[in-house]
């Protein structure tokens, strides 16, 4: 079993930055993939961004060039930064662990960026 504990929400202004971090714990398999969803307040969940464990990236075309998804492998951790954020980045922001067909998904934290 992965466990996943995520950090760093809150509230910040527009044009401003927050960091979220979600640290994995349990069984870990070296070959995976972690990443960042969100949903907003009546809308489906959606990629944010993820990352493989050889590190390539993959990210949502609205996030592109604001938000950086990294990892460390060594402490089972990813982080999302996000930058100049925007009222409609507003959402609670999940961070999931996949290997093979298995995803696990944190608890979620809360973004909300104010005008």
């Amino acid at each position: 079993q992965v466990q996943l504990v995520e950090s760093g929400g809150g509230l910040v202004q527009a044009g401003g930055s927050l960091r979220l971090s979600c640290a994995a714990s349990g069984s870990i398999f070296s070959i995976n993939v972690m990443g960042w969803y969100r949903q907003a307040p009546g809308k489906q969940r959606e990629l944010v961004a993820d990352i493989l464990s050889g590190g390539s990236t993959n990210y949502a075309d609205s996030v592109k060039g604001r938000f950086t998804i990294s990892r460390d492998n060594a402490k089972n951790t990813v982080y999302l930064q996000m930058n100049s954020l925007k009222p409609e980045d507003t959402a609670v922001y999940y961070c999931t662990f996949r290997h093979l067909s298995t995803t696990v998904w944190g608890q979620g934290t809360q973004v909300t960026v104010s005008s």
